[in-house]
């Protein structure tokens, strides 16, 4: 006994079988083709009638398919697939039969169309009995259609929920084009970064919402619009990691260069950039079931393992950052880094409970029974990203004041640390004066001074 399947979850109008054919191997003994009329059976239930498919003879294990022993008992004809009628859902399951006669090798499932009244996620399973049938093949499609459209159940929300990310978007980009606009000689570099990021997440934004807009109107993911949704997308997530990353490590803010990291960093940004683009590519371009658990794993993985190198590298920065600035006493730059870490630490902290949430809903809706919630999973995420973006955007927006944030008293904070590596202890001299060493000219020249009184000292009391 082997069994396809293939599960939609939908609010449906109806479904439609158009161009099914089955296709039996040639190997098949020419015996078996002769004498059997072996069929495909194709069953479609809403998701609350499962416990009324298959069956069991003696409270045994349960079977879809109609056993001897079952057969015997008068439960239902061998070969045949077990369904009892809905209790509450009146003519379903609905079960249709495709037939090979005799030596055929191809049956053919004649175009119907099924209304649906009642909303829910339907499974449709196309199943054989016949062990005869191993390594079938089938070729054509069904066709899924809500009262609003083509976009599955779980997925419509979606279609507003991006309608409503692009507007936040487009709000967010005036009031930061227009501070742009208006303080345009005091823009850093890194402003300019924030610009980008927030100029690709109106086009990821705006691609995604026309995207599925034209699923639900055609049925047919548009390839082209999906790939530069998903491109988009992951540059927009990449850049934002990466300019989180050396705003804690105080780049443009309080050191001009990060110096030998600079390829470590473009490293870890080209590598997430590379995991998260097959990632997604894989996941929205793919059909439906096309990644079982453990190859999806060996995708979700790498991502995972580079988005927790990225928290721990900022936090590290962002310690260090925080120290040195409260070291030098530069209270401007202390206030806005403290702001930030509190607004990082709090969107780590709501990620992490998120990830438990998640896991815990798929873990306990096996069936995907609360389908109609599933699209608040990923649009948590998006609504999360945006959030700390506009905090990042209300940080560092540009200003009349912006200078106070770049790096000019960085270099004397830099020289400064520096100088304060290798300046020694003071030296206590016999009559009790300090006495400290500098490379600074004016310090050496108030250190002779010292050293010459001393001698004197030591001459006057020889005599």
């Amino acid at each position: 006994k082997s069994k396809g399947n293939d599960t939609l979850f939908l609010q449906f109008k109806f479904v439609m079988f158009d161009k099914i054919t089955f296709r039996r191997p040639e190997e098949t003994n020419d015996s078996v083709k002769e004498t059997s009329s072996s069929k495909v059976q194709i069953i479609v239930f809403e998701i609350e009638d499962r416990e009324m498919i298959g069956g069991s003879a003696y409270g045994g294990q349960k079977a879809i398919c109609c056993t001897s022993d079952l057969a015997k008992l008068g439960a239902c004809a061998e070969g045949s697939v077990i369904y009892r009628p809905s209790q509450v859902n009146p003519g379903w399951p609905q079960l249709f039969v495709a037939s090979f006669d005799g030596s055929d090798l191809i049956a053919t499932l004649p175009s119907r169309t099924i209304p649906v009244k009642k909303t829910g996620m339907y499974n449709m399973y196309f199943i054989h009995c016949d062990p005869a049938l191993a390594g079938l093949e089938i070729d054509g499609k069904t066709i899924w259609k809500n009262p609003t459209g083509y976009l599955p159940g779980r997925m419509a929300p979606l279609k507003n929920f991006f309608g409503l990310m692009s507007f936040a978007f487009v709000i967010l980009g005036i009031y930061w084009f227009y501070q742009y606009m208006k303080f345009w000689r005091e823009v850093l570099p890194l402003q300019n970064c924030i610009t980008l990021v927030i100029t690709l997440g109106m086009l990821e934004m705006a691609l995604w919402y026309f995207e599925y807009a034209e699923f639900n109107e055609t049925g047919v993911r548009a390839k082209a619009i999906t790939f530069w949704a998903v491109t988009f997308g992951t540059i927009k997530r990449t850049v934002a990691r990466l300019i989180i990353l050396i705003v804690s490590m105080g780049y443009g803010v309080v050191r001009p260069t990060l110096g030998g990291l600079t390829s470590k960093v473009v490293m870890l940004g080209g590598t997430f950039f590379v995991a998260t683009e097959i990632l997604e590519l894989v996941e929205n371009l793919g059909t439906v079931n096309d990644l079982s658990g453990k190859a999806r794993l060996f995708l979700v993985y790498p991502v995972a393992i580079l988005d927790a190198s990225f928290i721990v590298w900022i936090f590290i920065s962002l310690a260090k950052t925080l120290s040195q600035l409260q070291a030098r006493r530069l209270m401007a730059k202390l206030d806005i880094y403290r702001k930030f870490t509190i607004a990082l630490a709090i969107t780590v902290l709501v990620s992490i409970g998120w990830i438990g949430y998640e896991i815990y809903f798929k873990s306990t809706d096996v069936f995907n029974e609360r389908w109609q919630y599933a699209w608040i999973i990923p649009a948590f995420w998006h609504a999360l990203s945006f959030s700390l973006l506009c905090v990042i955007s209300y940080l560092w927006a540009p200003s009349q004041s912006s200078m106070r944030f770049t790096n000019d008293a960085s270099e004397k904070f830099d020289r400064e640390d520096s100088l304060s590596l290798i300046r020694p202890r003071p030296i206590v001299s016999n009559n009790g004066w300090s006495v400290a060493s500098s490379t600074d000219a004016k310090a050496k020249k108030n250190t002779d001074s010292v050293t010459s009184f001393d001698e004197d000292d030591e001459e006057n009391k020889r005599e």
